[in-house]
């Protein structure tokens, strides 16, 4: 959240892009998914500027050459092994009398996710239901005890997000002034092993010993014969109706004090989600459970106002979850990749977009455009351009089809020329990178997450718009 990250917003403004949608921001976990987080409300620690700990006077200039990496991709064992050890350093520095540390620690947001990390460092990461009865169990006096006798550790998970949330409320405030918007994201589920399940067990279905009894996925469908087991605990849904949602309401509002715009992923989990018993091997022998539909966005609404929310409502959808986006009126998601199969009555075709959506070439899950384009099998990349050569025909749009960069670029003017309110282009399908940048390939866990954006000229960015005709009106 440094030099980089403002040149990065300077680059956006400059340019007229008015929004800079990014991945959660929590502290990644096992298997280094921002959808598996150790808390739902935390920042990521691999964030933290430490040049700007520098300017404190907490690290030396010479320290801060440890957690340079010269690979192209991000190293999460290499940042585990050495960056947490350079923030160590730096709050051993720190003053921790200090008054708005003080404050901010008083405030009891990060007590529960700094008492979890401590104890989990005491147990070698071990997983909380792997902890002793008096600690897995979260009992008041047990904590109270152990919070006094690790103090400094305990302290020391509060400062990483003192200055986590002191580094990103600086930036996004940038981008504020620059008149760029910060879109975030909210994953329906949390993990397992997290502050979340830990302190509110009531509200997942667990066993009573605190082991999982019910975990969420999808069930089988054309790309999977087994469906994706998840494996992320499933919410009781009771329990929160009883409570008023307020553990929800207070998780959206957390992130609208981060972000300017919300994007809740698997938005069709709120009217139904299918869950499996835990301890299976697939999701063949799943079902599908009721959700909380509207009234879970209703109570947030009535304490919250109205929410600036977009609803990634992909993948396998009926009625209900056509009603709860009426209901809401969030807009959904529009994915080009996905348009042109043939179907006239694809709901991303570029005819068929109303204007209450936001339109995307693709998402963090899928490949990259051009990834995609070039693994389309022959009959498929024919039917593909077949149907992006009838939009431009309507549209009556020149572009050049002849070779899969050709083609790409025109999805690209497709996308942001659509009826959508607004469109999203990762920043991988404006560089016209290939598969190997991909963000994430689900049901997969290795190699995902790891794209690391080095450097992007202010021409490139400046051609994209050009191409787009985009010059003066984004």
């Amino acid at each position: 959240m440094g030099r980089s990250a403002y040149k990065f917003v300077d680059l956006l403004a400059d340019n007229g892009i008015k929004y800079w949608q990014i991945l959660p921001l929590v502290q990644t976990s096992y298997g280094d998914s921002p959808y598996q987080s150790a808390y739902s409300g935390s920042g990521n620690p691999y964030f933290i500027d430490l040049e700007i700990l520098a300017g404190e006077m907490l690290l030396k200039k010479a320290e801060l050459s440890v957690c340079r990496s010269a690979k192209s991709k991000i190293d999460y064992a290499f940042l585990y092994t050495n960056k947490y050890a350079v923030l160590r350093r730096a709050f051993e520095r720190f003053n921790v009398q200090d008054a708005d540390f003080v404050s901010f620690v008083r405030q009891g947001r990060f007590d529960g996710y700094a008492l979890f990390m401590s104890i989990k460092e005491k147990f070698g990461g071990a997983p909380f239901d792997k902890w002793p009865n008096k600690y897995k169990f979260a009992y008041a006096k047990s904590l109270q005890k152990f919070k006094k006798e690790n103090e400094k550790e305990y302290l020391f998970w509060q400062f990483l997000q003192y200055e986590f949330s002191r580094q990103w409320k600086a930036l996004k405030g940038y981008a504020n002034k620059k008149g760029v918007s910060i879109i975030g994201d909210i994953p329906l589920y949390v993990a397992y092993d997290s502050v979340d399940v830990w302190l509110n067990p009531k509200l997942f279905k667990l066993n009573a010993d605190r082991s999982l009894k019910k975990v969420a996925g999808v069930p089988p469908d054309y790309f999977s014969a087994t469906g994706q087991l998840w494996g992320n605990p499933v919410y009781n849904w009771a329990a929160h109706k009883k409570d008023g949602y307020s553990w929800w309401i207070e998780r959206i509002r957390q992130s609208f004090e981060l972000y300017d715009v919300v994007r809740i992923d698997h938005f069709r989990g709120f009217d139904r989600y299918y869950e499996i018993e835990a301890g299976e091997k697939t999701a063949v022998n799943g079902k599908w459970r009721r959700g909380p539909k509207y009234e879970l966005f209703q109570a947030a609404e009535n304490a919250l106002g109205k929410l600036n929310i977009i609803a990634e409502d992909l993948g396998s959808l009926d009625k209900g979850v056509y009603r709860l986006m009426d209901e809401t009126g969030f807009p959904g998601m529009k994915v080009m990749e996905f348009a042109f199969d043939g179907n006239d009555d694809n709901p991303y075709l570029p005819k068929n977009i109303q204007e209450n959506s936001v339109c995307y070439t693709g998402t963090h899950d899928n490949d990259t455009l051009l990834g995609y384009i070039k693994k389309l099998k022959k009959k498929e990349y024919e039917v593909f351009v077949k149907g992006l050569a009838e939009i431009l025909d309507i549209e009556q749009i020149k572009l050049n089809l002849d070779d899969k960069f050709s083609v790409a670029k025109a999805v690209l003017f497709v996308t942001l020329s659509s009826r959508s309110k607004l469109a999203v282009i990762p920043i991988q399908d404006i560089l016209l990178l290939g598969g190997n940048s991909r963000m994430n390939t689900p049901s997969t866990s290795q190699g995902n997450w790891q794209f690391r954006l080095k450097r992007i000229e202010p021409y490139e960015l400046a051609e994209f718009i050009d191409y787009c005709g985009l010059t003066g009106r984004l």
